[in-house]
């Protein structure tokens, strides 16, 4: 099974890489956004959590969002891999995913890091920001909090699977098509 880790700061362009993974290698995306709205809408026990949870205010706990990952991987047995988009966010979160993938007798093959230098990313997302109407994409001060913010908090996610030698850097420079084949062979299809 190939299960990717695919990190990068906002505007880096994993959501269009993981579409060009979807398609080409069978992949599942798994994004804990999607994830949590989806068990939320379903009424599951885990998404009333969840709701209760975001409705008092509080960020959803990692063993809530570890047991959602869990009811995915459970409920597509056929997959070829997953795609991990916004998950890990922590050293914490890597370790307990670990941890549950060890439990299915799976693991990570590796986490790809798309780097791209942030006047660029400032770019990308200013434009994504006129093209969707999304407020956080159109405030150069909050985009530069939002990346800083990446930049500190998944630095050791990034030294966690390193240490696994499972971490690849990719150049996120280039036209879609040249940045793919970069991820491609990261991940070594």
């Amino acid at each position: 099974m190939m299960n990717i880790v695919l990190f990068g700061p906002p505007g880096a362009g994993k959501g269009t890489q993981s579409q060009n993974l979807i398609r080409d290698l069978g992949l599942v995306h798994l994004s804990t956004g999607d994830l949590l709205r989806a068990q939320i809408a379903a009424g599951t026990p885990l998404g009333l959590e969840a709701q209760g949870l975001m409705n008092a205010g509080l960020l959803v706990p990692d063993h809530v969002v570890i047991g959602m990952i869990r009811h995915r991987l459970e409920e597509s047995p056929d997959a070829a891999g997953f795609i991990f988009d916004g998950f890990p966010r922590t050293l914490a979160q890597a370790e307990a995913l670990d941890t549950l993938l060890e439990g299915l007798g799976q693991g990570i093959r590796c986490m790809v890091s798309m780097v791209v230098p942030q006047p660029e990313l400032v770019q990308r997302l200013l434009l994504r920001g006129k093209d969707s109407g999304r407020a956080d994409d159109q405030n150069e001060d909050i985009i530069a909090q939002r990346i800083e913010e990446y930049q500190a908090k998944t630095a050791p996610v990034a030294q966690y699977y390193a240490n696994q030698n499972k971490w690849k850097e990719v150049d996120g420079i280039g036209s879609i098509e040249e940045i793919y084949t970069r991820i491609r062979e990261a991940v070594g299809c």
